[in-house]
C-alpha cells in the first residue's frame, strides 16, 4: 500500500478515528501517514487525541493494550514529534510529498527509534504506559 494521495491519507485516518481500517493496512507508513494528516488538522489537537484513537482502534481490531503490546506512549509521542518537524521542514507541500520524504529519511525504517533508546527502556511496560526520555541520545525532534 502506498499513501500517494491525501485521499489515501484520509482514508487511514477516517478509518483509524471510526474503527474501520483492516488491521493488516496499519502499517509503519500507515502511522506516519495518519500522524501528519492529524497534525495538519485545525480542528484536532493529535498530541491529545491520537493516544485514545489508537487506544479504541487496537481494541477493536482485538489487539491488546498491555505491558506487551498495543499502544505504546513514547513510540507515538516520538513519532508525532518526528511527524510535527517534517511538517514544519515541509511547510505547504502536500501531504503525500511529506509523507514520502518521511519515510526515505531515518524514520522510515521500523527500528528508527533504537537510535535514541535501547530495545530494553523503549520496550519497557514504563515507555509504553507515559513517556520516556532516550537513553542513547537525544531524540531530535523538540
Amino acid at each position: 500500500m502506498s499513501l500517494s494521495t491525501d485521499a489515501a491519507i484520509r482514508r487511514i485516518t477516517d478509518g483509524l478515528i471510526a474503527r474501520s481500517l483492516p488491521k493488516a493496512e496499519w502499517t509503519h507508513e500507515a502511522h506516519f501517514g495518519a500522524a501528519l494528516d492529524l497534525l495538519s488538522r485545525p480542528d484536532i489537537d493529535a498530541f491529545a487525541e491520537m493516544p485514545a484513537m489508537i487506544r479504541a482502534y487496537n481494541a477493536a481490531v482485538g489487539t491488546p493494550n498491555s505491558d506487551t503490546e498495543g499502544y505504546h506512549e513514547t513510540i507515538t509521542f516520538a513519532s508525532l514529534r518526528a511527524a510535527r518537524a517534517h511538517l514544519k521542514t515541509c511547510a505547504g507541500a502536500p501531504l503525500p510529498e511529506v509523507l514520502a520524504l518521511l519515510m526515505a529519511s531515518e524514520c522510515g525504517r521500523n527500528a528508527w527509534l533504537t537510535t535514541y533508546w535501547s530495545r530494553e527502556r523503549l520496550f519497557s511496560p514504563e515507555a509504553r504506559k507515559g513517556w520516556v526520555e532516550p537513553d542513547l541520545k537525544p531524540l531530535p525532534y523538540p
